[in-house]
């Protein structure tokens, strides 16, 4: 399975067979890629805590509030990413650049790791909903947590769904629009100056003294 076919493939699970384990190799490839995901300065500014089990269940009530995520008790397993510090060179970065490459570097992390779950014949979903004080206690967790993925077997009904993204070609042409603009303002730019130039020319030539006239 090819990058684009597993882009094709991945959406969000609500609905897992909570019959079916995840298999600890498949669990640990899946853990690798994000592992090997690039961040800023290399620094990994995040940790990743395996849910199974009760924590697992504990996890996915802290996700519930207000009726949200009601299917994530059935996942068998719940990675939560929380924080860890910056790297001094990534942190510099960030606060001269006023840039959070804290969340930028959690999002690529767990964008590798739905992705290799997707390669693996597995299903996820990322929550961003969830209390966040009760994740950290059951976790045992000192630092902010930032994102929860679900992660299991999709059930048997669980069919996949028609993309809903916007098409490439709606934003494509505008930047094309804009290319064509620039290059037409850089060409006429130089026409005029080329013109400009060659009439000033043929100004000074006018009346410039002839060579006999110039030599003594």
């Amino acid at each position: 399975m090819n990058f684009t076919e597993i882009a094709k493939n991945r959406q969000s699970c609500r609905r897992y067979d909570a019959t079916r384990a995840v298999e600890e190799e498949t669990l640990q490839i899946i853990l690798e890629a994000a592992r090997l995901a690039p961040s800023a300065c290399n620094g990994q500014p995040y940790h990743i805590t395996v849910c199974r089990g009760e924590a697992a269940k504990q996890v996915a009530k802290a996700t519930t509030a207000m009726g949200m995520n009601g299917f994530a008790k059935e996942a068998p397993v719940l990675l939560v990413l929380s924080e860890e510090p910056y790297v001094k060179t990534a942190a510099f970065g960030a606060k001269v650049k006023g840039n959070d490459y804290r969340s930028m570097d959690i999002g690529i992390a767990v964008a590798y790791l739905t992705a290799e779950a997707t390669a693996q014949g597995l299903s996820t979903c990322i929550l961003g909903w969830f209390d966040d004080m009760a994740v950290r206690k059951i976790c045992g967790l000192s630092s902010p947590v930032r994102l929860i993925v679900t992660l299991g077997y999709a059930a048997a009904d669980d069919t996949l769904r028609v993309k809903s993204a916007k098409p490439w070609m709606n934003w494509y042409p505008t930047n094309e629009k804009r290319w064509i603009s620039a290059w037409i303002s850089t060409v006429l730019f130089y026409i005029l100056a080329l013109r400009n130039s060659t009439a000033n020319l043929m100004s000074a030539v006018g009346s410039a003294p002839t060579s006999r006239s110039m030599v003594r």
